[in-house]
């Protein structure tokens, strides 16, 4: 828990051997391999050296190649923008990263940096069209961001954020409720669209869940699943940490209207008080 100011407030640990853990993730970042953390300048070469390196796998041109053809096909308009439906959906996206962790330390975080500002460039997103927030940044790794261009966010969103334009989330590992916000905060037949996320495999988080706590507390990843099309990331085996279980999400306006009419019919706030192992950090009086 944060100290007087209260700003964060820090999820229970389990009693054990204390590590480094993710906002919003699933404990990969407390088996990632740390390194010791550099000043800005080598931090900033060593996202350098990983760019190039990953630039080179096979897996980042399959990435780039499905990334590329789902982001630039003809999307749904922006909300009420009366957008032609030819505009080029790359030039209008935004982006926005949560939980990627302590990249100065941890060599997985700064592969998933690394991919991440790939894929900005191969999209011709902006890089300040790209939020990143994680309350575990350290004052120099927020530095870095900044310098990369990125837009470093302030306040703890949960994930609740609301979109009104073509969006990427890169949520990689991130925890179970992180994404139940974000569906809960984009629950329309017109938002959902709209959505285009990096994260973890809805089907593998159906299967790994018992169906009573998904009916409990993680409602909208549960109705989602029959209006989900996921597409599997290819990982090499030497990168298994840092990017496994990884897929492609969307949510196509025709599954979504397959649906029954009263699923997007008030939808409630999630409410997480019977969770006992709540995987993100909540904001102060959540």
């Amino acid at each position: 828990m944060a100290g007087g100011s209260g700003e964060w407030q820090k999820v229970q640990r389990k009693k054990g051997r204390s590590r480094p853990r993710r906002w919003g993730g699933q404990g990969q970042q407390g088996n990632c391999v740390l390194d010791d953390a550099p000043d800005t300048r080598q931090l900033r070469e060593r996202i350098t050296a990983a760019m190039k390196e990953l630039r080179i796998e096979d897996f980042w041109q399959v990435w780039r190649e499905l990334l590329v053809n789902s982001l630039s096909s003809d999307p749904p308009a922006e909300l009420g923008s009366g957008s032609s439906p030819s505009q080029d959906k790359a030039s209008e996206l935004d982006c926005v990263c949560y939980g990627l962790g302590n990249f100065s330390s941890c060599v997985s975080s700064r592969y998933q940096l690394a991919l991440l500002l790939l894929l900005l460039e191969s999209l011709q997103v902006p890089p300040q069209r790209c939020c990143v927030y994680d309350p575990v940044f350290s004052a120099a790794e927020t530095k870095v961001l900044q310098a990369l261009g990125l837009t470093v966010l302030t306040e703890n969103e949960e994930g609740k954020r609301l979109v009104y334009r073509p969006t990427l989330f890169y949520l990689i590992h991130c925890g179970k409720a992180l994404y139940n916000n974000l569906l809960w905060r984009n629950w329309s037949t017109d938002s959902l669209p709209l959505l285009t996320i990096v994260g973890n495999s809805f089907c593998g988080i159906q299967e790994s869940t018992l169906e009573r706590v998904l009916k409990r507390d993680y409602t909208y990843i549960r109705d989602i699943m029959r209006a989900c099309e996921e597409t599997p990331l290819p990982c090499p085996p030497r990168l298994l940490d840092v990017f496994n279980n990884t897929v492609l999400l969307r949510f196509p306006p025709e599954l979504l209207a397959s649906l029954p009419s009263d699923t997007w019919a008030d939808p409630p706030e999630p409410d997480y008080q019977h969770c006992p192992d709540l995987e993100i950090i909540q904001a102060a009086g959540a």
